[in-house]
């Protein structure tokens, strides 16, 4: 039974080729949304005090007092979020902290119209619903796109991200008798792909389920073996995916050196 492949979230390149990237989980984004939405109330909580003592000392009156209260929640919940993704490149502090950052949807870079169209919009759904808006919007969203991600056409990517480890199959020593005399023939595409990302993602498996898709994946690539390894179905297609590898090696070296001495008969004529 083959399983089908979300392409939800796949970018596309210039050449039509999917790019692997991955959105931040909601749940993350919510943390560096909270971050954010604590820095904007608290520039503003500062302000207050400022006013305050600005009002005490007589430097304000009342006309200009209300201009200023209006600056400083402009300044504090739009101008410093617009500015921090600007000058960022897409992060702010909250996304710092989760390791995401806002691109277009087509995993573009994100200008500043799009970070202006977030900030205005995330006055009413960040800060004068504390989140609500924000939070129902991205929970219903598969990339947990908020109500100003949608209108600008954004999401946040995750850039912080597990580095990848290579894994090598190693012959395993009960099987140095049979990989002398065994015939591995070519696999399927299809089919060494699927025992490849298996032996990578085995060590993770529950027990029961890594032994049935070890059984499945040797039944399918016995037609391609013989003699079959005498060994667990795991061992076996460790045997049989190094035996391949090595023998693909090997032919394409010999074909590297009868290219090299039809070279140098054609360079010597």
């Amino acid at each position: 039974m083959s399983a089908q492949i979300d392409v939800s979230d796949e970018v596309l390149s210039g050449e039509a080729v999917a790019i692997d990237v991955q959105p931040v989980g909601f749940l993350l984004r919510a943390l560096g949304a909270i971050i954010d939405m604590l820095l904007g109330y608290a520039v503003f909580v500062l302000w207050i005090f400022l006013r305050i003592w600005l009002l005490d000392a007589g430097v304000l009156d009342a006309a200009t007092d209300r201009i200023a209260v209006v600056s400083a929640f402009v300044v504090s919940f739009v101008v410093l979020p617009l500015t921090m993704e600007v000058a960022l490149k897409g992060r702010s502090l909250g996304k710092l902290a989760v390791g995401g950052r806002i691109v277009r949807v087509d995993g573009g870079a994100a200008g500043f119209r799009h970070a202006f169209i977030r900030a205005l919009l995330g006055v009413l759904e960040i800060y004068m619903t504390f989140g609500g808006i924000a939070v129902l919007t991205g929970a219903f969203t598969a990339r947990s796109q908020r109500l100003g991600d949608l209108v600008a056409g954004t999401y946040s990517q995750r850039v912080r991200t597990p580095a990848l480890t290579t894994h090598a199959p190693v012959l395993p020593p009960a099987l140095a008798g049979w990989a002398q005399v065994a015939d591995v023939a070519r696999l399927p595409d299809r089919l060494a792909r699927r025992i490849s990302q298996f032996l990578q993602s085995a060590p993770r498996m529950v027990p029961v389920a890594r032994a049935r898709v070890a059984a499945e994946l040797l039944a399918e690539a016995a037609p391609f073996v013989s003699p079959m390894p005498p060994a667990p179905p795991e061992h076996a297609l460790v045997g049989i995916t190094v035996l391949r590898r090595e023998r693909e090696r090997r032919a394409l070296q010999n074909a590297d050196r009868r290219a090299e001495r039809l070279t140098g008969r054609r360079v010597g004529v």
